[in-house]
């Protein structure tokens, strides 16, 4: 196994085969910004080598039977959770997440193999009723589902093991070769989990991790016509421009969100503030799910505002090696310098901080803001930073008005004891998800997972990500 704790030449994967390029990428601890190991950063000829080579792969992962496709994957699960510490510090060392954080990480990785081997006996077909047309009663025949071929994966930094795993893991089951774009901030979990995957006995050929600058090698591993799907999780430009480079391929995409929370006045107060804390801090806000606006009927303002900025304030902010920190640093200094620049926009106009507000070096403290004005950054985009944002409302109705009035539309939570005002909620509320008595940051791998409007297109989720990686083929026997 690679060892972590020094400054090494990291290789990335060209199907299965470790290499080592000319030009190298310095992987940093955001935290003290020092080198923790270099990358490889892959030529035009290395992307296009893993294209070439997957379309071998493609062949062989099509063959690949389905109980050893399932044994790969089982093995997989297995190996990293007897690994379980050394993969959670280093996704502590290279991400922003504390120990506890990537701990709890690892864990759900585990799980996302565990779902994708179960999902690789479950990926079938059903029989077709040929007769049910008039004049077609000697027919007989049934559909299946088949592997798409050749994907390209293009993960982002926040969560570098599990969101691996995601794409890795149903494409592996469904018997696809997939070529995989890791963050360039967080590479090393990615390669890591591939070197499992191949020491647990992937073929090879089934996947390629190439690490590089994406103005060199994306528009390679995003364009070819031999590349059948793109599954990109990652910010709205980027994907609105994937989408325009892809041609005519499949493409899934979770592009973020700008989530809110809508505590209502009836609501377990206590329970709401909890969750609201915790939805919007985990990872310093660096989390598609996020808790950003948080809605607040006016009649319980002032409490729960109060309650959440106790709350917030005594979140330790600190080493992410060390077990009490609740709170890291942000990916690198120049988000934590983006994420000040919208607080003092909002500020200038009129916000006021009711705590934190400052930035030290990568680390920016625990912010919450009242009084926003309606145009302003924090509230319009997606903020990805430890920013949450109190608005007082007068009504349900209104909440869902003011959640709706963004391009974006991942999920939401509601906290509310009354079942009719919850479902007048989900009936209203313009998201790929509700979570009633939790905030939008609540998840479970196995269920769909994925927004609407500037959020994305289709849904992840082990059993659904299986399914968008295959394709329908009808057989037709005429007897």
């Amino acid at each position: 196994m690679i060892q972590t704790n020094a400054i090494e030449k990291w290789p990335m994967y060209v199907a299965g085969e470790a290499c080592l390029t000319g030009r190298t990428l310095e992987i940093l601890d955001p935290g003290s910004e020092r080198v923790l190991a270099t990358v490889p950063m892959a030529t035009r000829q290395d992307a296009l080598r893993a294209v070439a080579m997957a379309e071998d792969g493609a062949k062989t992962a099509r063959r690949l039977p389905t109980h050893e496709r399932m044994r790969i994957l089982q093995a997989a699960a297995e190996r990293l959770c007897s690994q379980a510490e050394e993969a959670s510090i280093l996704i502590a060392q290279e991400s922003s997440k504390t120990i506890r954080e990537a701990r709890k990480e690892v864990h759900r990785c585990v799980d996302t193999l565990r779902l994708s081997a179960e999902e690789a006996r479950r990926i079938g077909g059903e029989t077709i009723r040929f007769d049910q047309m008039p004049g077609n009663g000697s027919r007989r025949g049934y559909w299946e589902r088949g592997p798409v071929g050749m994907i390209t994966a293009i993960t982002p930094f926040n969560d570098p093991l599990n969101l691996v795993a995601h794409k890795l893991g149903p494409a592996i089951a469904t018997g696809n070769a997939v070529i995989l774009k890791p963050s360039n901030e967080t590479p090393l979990s990615a390669l890591y989990l591939a070197q499992i995957l191949f020491e647990v006995g992937l073929p090879g050929g089934m996947l390629s991790v190439i690490t590089g600058q994406a103005d060199e090698i994306g528009d390679i591993l995003v364009a070819d016509p031999r590349i059948r799907m793109i599954s990109f999780t990652g910010g709205l430009k980027t994907g609105t421009y994937i989408a325009h480079q892809a041609g005519l391929k499949k493409l899934a995409m979770e592009l973020g969100s700008n989530s809110p929370s809508i505590i209502l006045a009836d609501a377990d107060l206590e329970q709401a503030v909890d969750a609201t804390v915790s939805g919007g801090f985990w990872a310093a806000g660096q989390n598609c799910l996020g808790v950003q606006r948080v809605f607040i009927e006016a009649v319980v303002y002032e409490s729960v505002k109060d309650r959440i900025v106790a709350r917030t304030g005594g979140i330790r902010v600190g080493d992410k090696l060390d077990k009490n920190t609740d709170m890291g640093p942000l990916i690198n200094r120049r988000e934590a310098q983006r994420i000040e620049e919208w607080v003092d926009q909002a500020k200038r106009a009129g916000a006021e901080v009711l705590t934190g507000g400052h930035r030290d070096g990568t680390f920016y403290a625990p912010t919450v803001l009242d009084r926003v004005p309606d145009d302003a950054l924090v509230l319009q985009e997606e903020i990805f930073g430890p920013v949450i944002s109190l608005i007082p409302i007068r009504s349900l109705a209104e909440a869902i008005r003011m959640a709706n009035r963004v391009d974006y539309g991942l999920q939401a939570g509601v906290f509310t004891q009354n079942i009719k005002k919850a479902f007048e909620a989900i009936e209203a509320l313009d998201v790929g998800g509700v979570m009633i008595n939790d905030t939008s940051d609540y998840r479970i791998d196995a269920m769909p997972f994925g927004g609407v409007k500037g959020s994305g297109l289709g849904r992840e989720g082990v059993p659904f990500t299986a399914e968008a990686m295959t394709e329908p083929k009808v057989v037709c026997f005429n007897l």
